[in-house]
């Protein structure tokens, strides 16, 4: 997976993801990161790439010409039109299914406004996806962007070292992850429940099952009504909740 974030402040993209997983993964080339600084295409001598907006109002908004230069150079770098995404409040939520649907690609370039936007025409020129990572508003689109790269990254295969801890983390099936416990066996008067003790792995998953529907339903009910879930979790779920048949429709 190769990332491009078109983006002003180049540096947080790259302090904020060489660390860590994501860091790890850069080193041994599992993905790539090019922050690509769009000051650096401003036609202007003072490297500006905002102005006033036309129609008057509050603030500044990116130039057209100088986000089509940047894009246009990893286009050119790539070979081909590739999708990019414009970090917007007002896009499509992001979700774990977006973040599945979105790591199957090769190339991805996230780009990140500032100020009180860009300039509409140059978004239609190139943006292929509007997407949000929350109804509230930033300022600016690198921290939307370093979230979605790090949840995407989780699921490009050879990044975890566990492999298969992306596949049954929260959302997996669309239910909630359940507790986990670690040593020691007690902590502050508080026990790990004996289950995760008595070594029997069909026991332990069928508990693990249960709680991450209980914690689904306590915690995020609205996520059962897409959860896969079977007849055993329906009539587990009926006998622990009272308003089942209501998260569920």
């Amino acid at each position: 997976m190769n990332y491009h974030v078109l983006t002003l402040f180049p540096e947080m993209i790259e302090n904020g993801l060489n660390t860590s997983i994501i860091g790890r993964a850069i080193e041994k080339g599992l993905i790539s990161l090019n922050a690509v600084d769009i000051r650096g295409f401003s036609v202007n001598k003072h490297k500006r790439v905002d102005d006033y907006p036309y129609g008057g109002g509050a603030g500044m908004v990116m130039q057209a010409e100088p986000v089509y230069r940047a894009y246009e150079t990893v286009r050119e770098q790539i070979g081909r039109r590739p999708r990019v995404v414009y970090l917007t409040p007002q896009g499509r939520v992001f979700s774990q299914a977006v973040a599945e649907e979105l790591a199957g690609e090769e190339d991805l370039v996230f780009l990140c406004g500032h100020y009180e936007g860009i300039d509409e025409r140059v978004l239609e020129e190139v943006v292929t996806d509007n997407i949000s990572i929350g109804d509230y508003v930033l300022t600016g689109g690198e921290l939307p962007a370093m979230v979605m790269i790090d949840a995407i990254s989780r699921l490009v295969p050879g990044v975890l070292n566990n492999d298969v801890s992306a596949e049954f983390e929260s959302f997996y099936d669309n239910l909630l992850e359940y507790p986990q416990y670690s040593r020691p066996e007690e902590w502050h008067g508080k026990k790990v429940p004996e289950v995760l003790l008595s070594g029997h792995h069909g026991n332990v998953e069928k508990w693990r099952r249960q709680q991450s529907l209980i914690r689904t339903a306590e915690r995020r009910p609205d996520l059962l009504k897409e959860a896969k879930l079977t007849k055993k979790d329906v009539e587990y779920l009926e006998n622990a909740c009272q308003n089942i048949e209501t998260m569920l429709k």
